[in-house]
This record gives structure tokens, C-alpha cells and sequence, in this order.
């Protein structure tokens, strides 16, 4: 017991200092520096600390060996969304071929659609990608990309020789600051993160779609319950939002790129202001809804997120990690632990499996990584009731 005490109180400093001391480059939106000087990150924005009883400080909250994964999938190229088919194999988007490949552990992969006007450059591509809850019924599989004009959403069925059909289009691209997320919810909608594709002002603007949370219906309508009337609109103020998941209570927590200074994990309501680009990180404004947890900006740039039992997973791709965030009963966010730091690279998504197990994507081959034999790589790693030995 006294050895996993200090190793939680050791996690609990790294992150605090970090927080407190870290110099952030100025970058761009998937972690590359770019030009100008470092700027020192405000002392008073730093992660939520709770009470960790029951947290490990090792393995992580939920049961997961982190040490032994299992290899699903070799030589992709730059994969992006994933999703799960009822019987447990994953539909995978390559994002700069503008193809979906269907895996499953033992088996190699096989590609199952190409999604033909995508055009990929810089953060662009073929995005997310979102299987239907009702999918035994319907067969709809959901996809977000940008083609030569805009980025748009779409739906088709594998196999089909059909055109996908398109719910959103219209919405401004550009080669950074994308987003590209799609889920879906509890209550059966689809999310998508859009990031505000370089202009932030877009951000703040709700006539535009950019910078936003969307909401809609799966055939691409808009809820009627949506916080602004007519509007797809969920949330705004982002900057690019690349993850989206759940807690089993049903809050939505989202990941996103600051500019600078702070990363962030947001939790989402209905009709919030996140307060970009008039503030980043925490800032105690009444006008803005502050993050629940920062990074530094050399720790995290976060994509793919995914609950498991109490733990949001997020996957770094500056950060080359897998940070895992303890999350309570009523919300409220502990200290994040860093897993799998260095081992793998670049880290683009993570998903929950059918049966539990944690699907995480590398992202080596994105023109931004070093990657290493077998690149990228889909990752399994299965659920243990073995508690580590400290």
C-alpha cells in the first residue's frame, strides 16, 4: 500500500510541474513546431487534482495490461477512425489513401471501401469513421473527409457499389485545424468535432459550422432538440476538437488542440462556450466553460479518446503516450497518468472493443513521426483482473 501511495503522489507532482513549469512551442494543430519564440505556460491553468483513492498510479483505473499488447494490424498507412462491426472486427480509415480496411485479430487486413473524392493534404483526408448502433438493421456506416472544396459527412454501406450519400457538406477545409471525429451518442446521434480550419474567428461564429461541435440526426437532419433552433450546432468556441466519448453516466468529453499553451479535455454541454480564440486553457471568465484537465502542449496534442470503466483514454501524437484520466461518479476529474510513453510513437485513436478490450491506432506514417518496422500499427490490449505487482 505504501508503495502505490508514492507512486500515486509521484504521478500527481510530474504532472503538477509540468503544468506549472512547462515552455510550450508555438505548433500547429497536430504537434509540429512552428516558427517563433517559446512562450512560458500560465502558472494558474493546470490540471484538476481529486481524491485518487482506488487509482494505482500504475496499470491505470480500469484493468488493462498495458505490457503485452496484441498485434491486430501492420503497415498501415496514417490510420484515422475506427470502428467496430457487431462481430467484433474493426472498419479502419487510411487517411491519406481514401480507404477503409476491415481487421480483425489473426486475420490480414482487407480493404473494404474506397471512398473515391477524398482529397488528402497536410491534417486532411479521410477522418473519422462511425459504425451505426443499429447497425444488424441498417448497415450504415458513417464517415467524415474532406474532398477539393469542403469537408463533408456521408454515409454508405460496405460492399454497396453506390455513392455514399451525403447528410453535411459545406463546411470550409483546410490543410490544418480539421477535426474530423465522429461518434455516436447515448441518445443515438451523431457528434462531429470540427475544427475551425485556420480562421479562428470561425470559432465564435454560430452561422458557421467550423470551430463547433455539430449534432445530427442519422440520416443527417437536425434534432430538434439541438440548443439552437434549426442549427446542427452542439457546442462552440473550439479550436479542433478530434475526440469525443462518453462516461457511463452519458457526459460527453471531448479532446482538443490549443495553439500554445494549453491542450485541453473539455466537458460538453449543450449550447457551451469553450472560449477559443479569446482564451486557451483556463482562464475564470464567466463568458467561457474552462477545461477540466491541460496539458502542455509537449505532453499531449490529443486525438482519439475513449471511456473504459471510470478511465478516459486519450492518445497523444506530440505526446507519444496514452494518458489515462481518472473520472468519478459525479464527473469530476482526477489527475492524469501517462501510459505507454515513448513505446509506440505517435498514438491517433483509441477504442473500446465489444469485448472490452482497448483498440489503440499509431500514427507514425502521418508525415510528422519516425516510424518503425511494422508502422503504423493497430494495438489490442485486453482486460486483466491481475492487479500489478509494485
Amino acid at each position: 500500500m505504501r508503495r502505490r501511495t508514492v507512486a500515486v503522489v509521484a504521478a500527481v507532482l510530474a504532472i503538477v510541474l509540468a503544468a506549472t513549469d512547462a515552455h510550450a512551442d508555438r505548433r500547429t494543430a497536430e504537434g509540429r513546431p512552428a516558427a517563433g519564440p517559446d512562450r512560458p505556460a500560465t502558472a494558474d491553468a493546470r490540471p484538476v487534482m481529486l481524491d485518487l483513492r482506488g487509482f494505482d498510479g500504475r496499470s491505470g483505473w480500469s484493468g488493462y495490461d498495458l505490457s503485452r499488447p496484441h498485434v491486430v494490424a501492420t503497415g498501415l498507412e496514417a490510420p484515422w477512425g475506427l470502428g467496430f462491426l457487431p462481430d467484433g472486427s474493426a472498419v479502419v480509415a487510411q487517411r491519406d489513401r481514401g480507404t477503409i480496411l476491415r481487421v480483425r485479430p489473426g486475420r490480414p487486413a482487407r480493404e473494404v471501401a474506397r471512398i473515391a473524392d477524398v482529397v488528402a493534404g497536410g491534417e486532411t483526408g479521410l477522418l473519422g469513421l462511425a459504425v451505426s448502433p443499429t447497425y444488424r438493421r441498417d448497415r450504415w456506416v458513417y464517415a467524415a473527409y474532406t474532398t477539393a472544396t469542403d469537408l463533408r459527412i456521408v454515409r454508405f454501406r460496405l460492399g454497396s457499389s453506390r455513392a455514399p450519400r451525403v447528410l453535411v457538406s459545406g463546411i470550409a477545409r483546410s490543410s490544418v485545424h480539421a477535426g474530423g471525429r465522429i461518434a455516436f451518442g447515448p441518445d443515438g446521434m451523431l457528434y462531429a468535432g470540427i475544427g475551425d480550419a485556420g480562421m479562428a474567428a470561425r470559432a465564435q461564429d454560430l452561422t458557421s459550422r467550423n470551430g463547433k461541435i455539430l449534432r445530427l440526426r442519422p440520416d443527417g437532419r437536425t434534432p430538434a432538440d439541438n440548443p439552437f433552433p434549426g442549427s446542427l450546432v452542439y457546442s462552440y468556441g473550439h479550436r479542433n476538437v478530434q475526440g469525443l466519448a462518453w462516461d457511463r453516466h452519458g457526459r460527453l468529453f471531448a479532446t482538443e488542440f490549443g495553439q500554445s499553451t494549453w491542450d485541453e479535455v473539455n466537458r460538453i454541454v449543450p449550447g457551451g462556450n469553450y472560449g477559443w480564440p479569446v482564451v486557451e486553457g483556463v482562464a475564470g471568465d464567466p463568458r467561457f466553460r474552462d477545461p477540466v484537465v491541460v496539458w502542455p502542449p509537449a505532453q499531449a496534442s490529443p486525438s482519439g479518446a475513449a471511456f473504459a470503466r471510470g478511465t478516459l483514454y486519450v492518445a497523444a501524437l506530440r505526446g507519444a503516450r496514452l494518458w489515462a484520466v481518472p473520472v468519478d461518479a459525479a464527473g469530476r476529474v482526477g489527475v492524469p497518468v501517462a501510459e505507454l510513453a515513448g513505446t509506440y510513437g505517435r498514438l491517433r485513436t483509441v477504442e473500446v472493443a465489444p469485448d472490452g478490450a482497448l483498440w489503440v491506432a499509431t500514427s507514425n506514417r502521418d508525415g510528422r513521426g519516425t516510424p518503425a518496422a511494422g508502422d503504423d500499427r493497430i494495438l489490442r490490449f485486453p482486460l486483466t483482473h491481475r492487479r500489478p505487482t509494485i
